[in-house]
């Protein structure tokens, strides 16, 4: 009796404390990237400043990840109505968008890469350092939540999760909302502000 009032007290206290340490860390992270973003505006006064267009897969892996977005709302939304094979489908459709955006990134810094803008080196820029290091921030940032989503879906295969336990689920949920959003931030940034 008492060992199962001590886990209960134990999974109470997870529970409170889970969501806002991630939101700590989530403060944290906006900070960083907001740091980088001013650090982009000051450098803009630059005489070697080169503006140029956002390369092409960067506009795709924006769609992806808008869609990855969408699915695991969807997904959560089913879970809560205990359909959990139809949660699992669009939790793992979550996982190949997000997948995908990551792929599109890389495929962006090639492109970049073609028209000769360079992350270092002597035909690098200030203005592209700048674009290719805080998008590859982000996409570090995305490569933790594509294995967040691993372990989600890993738990949600094992049935851990249901609409009366969805914690673990819905922590990676917010994490992955969160760098969907990051990225949206980014990507209109670097697209207006030039």
């Amino acid at each position: 009796m008492n060992r199962e009032l001590i886990n209960e007290e134990l999974r109470q206290g997870k529970r409170k404390s889970a969501k806002p340490m991630l939101w700590v860390s989530m403060i944290s992270m906006v900070m960083f990237f907001a740091g980088l973003t001013s650090a982009y505006v000051v450098s803009m006064n630059r005489e070697d400043w080169v503006t140029f267009d956002l390369p092409q897969a960067f506009y795709i892996s924006t769609v992806l990840i808008l869609l990855s977005s969408a699915s695991l709302f969807i997904s959560q939304q089913l879970l809560k109505k205990d359909d959990l094979q139809k949660s699992l489908a669009f939790l793992i459709l979550t996982f190949v968008l997000g997948t995908g955006f990551v792929w599109y990134q890389y495929v962006g810094f090639n492109e970049l890469k073609a028209v000769g803008l360079y992350f270092t080196g002597p035909e690098s820029t200030v203005s592209t350092s700048f674009i290719i290091g805080i998008t590859f921030m982000h996409v570090l940032h995305l490569i933790a939540g594509v294995i967040v989503l691993f372990v989600v879906i890993y738990n949600h295969f094992k049935k851990k999760y249901s609409s009366a336990d969805m914690l673990g689920f819905e922590l990676g949920a917010i994490f992955w909302h969160f760098v969907d959003v990051l990225w949206i931030y980014l990507f209109f940034f670097f697209y207006f502000i030039r």
